[in-house]
């Protein structure tokens, strides 16, 4: 099976070995699940992808019903948390689930943890405020589906806010010049060299058109690509820094019910 139809069984056992961000490159010897280990995983989370202050803007949302999708290692969810939301946070692993207990755990909040596949949210419909998910629905079997059961939980005129990668990228094209040109197999889609070689099995990545087009049940939808640093990694400074938003490997995502 290729890694374009990758089923979750297998996305998950890859996110089962570690939650996202916090791999050793990240948190060195630190003794996991410790206050000190958390704070090193908020830390790096937050210099390297400081945009998502911007498009969360966790403190304008106290009150609200928070579901996040896919709740990896808990950072973001903590600072819903932190902003006195309501949180609720599934995740296609167990190892998420705990790490996300006990990082609320350790600063005095909860929430209501659950480890489901989010193709099939176990909600009513129109129970939540703000659905939330960064970086998570691109791993997903059927996508669509997620965006759909997204919809369906969301309160009348409720917001969904959240990244998915974009194909038409910085890195996009340096993953296809590394496993497809420089391996004389210029044949290969950029769409298959990314589901094969980048995180768990089947990652998938759009142009904003196809979001668009994915979104479209959504009252109000938009999309905005954003340059990260890991889009000028590699590249001179004097080069990189011209590069426009567009060529981002993130897209962020707005859309209202």
């Amino acid at each position: 099976m290729s890694g374009v139809d990758a089923p979750n069984a297998d996305v998950r056992e890859f996110w089962e070995r570690e939650p996202c961000g916090t791999d050793r490159a990240v948190v060195a010897d630190l003794p996991p699940r410790t206050r000190v280990w958390f704070e090193e995983v908020e830390r790096f989370r937050y210099a390297v992808e400081p945009f998502i202050f911007s498009l969360a803007q966790f403190t304008r949302h106290r009150g609200k019903s928070v579901l996040e999708v896919g709740v990896g290692a808990g950072t973001d969810h903590l600072q819903w948390a932190r902003a006195g939301c309501t949180c609720t946070g599934v995740d296609l692993t167990d190892a998420a689930v705990e790490t996300t207990r006990e990082r609320l755990r350790e600063y005095g909040f909860h929430s209501d943890l659950r480890r489901i596949d989010a193709e099939e949210l176990p909600f009513a419909s129109g129970q939540f405020d703000i659905v939330y998910s960064w970086g998570v629905i691109h791993h997903s079997a059927r996508p669509d589906k997620m965006v759909s059961e997204i919809l369906r939980v969301l309160k009348p005129g409720g917001l969904f806010l959240g990244m998915m990668y974009g194909r038409r990228s910085v890195i996009a094209l340096r993953f296809w010049v590394r496993h497809a040109l420089l391996k004389a197999r210029p044949w290969r889609s950029i769409a298959d060299v990314l589901a094969a070689h980048v995180e768990s099995p089947g990652t998938k990545a759009y142009t904003v058109p196809e979001l668009q087009r994915m979104f479209s049940a959504f009252a109000a939808f938009s999309a905005e690509p954003t340059i990260t640093a890991p889009d000028r990694a590699d590249w001179p400074r004097a080069i990189s820094r011209f590069f426009p938003d567009d060529w981002g490997w993130f897209i962020m995502l707005r859309a209202r019910k």
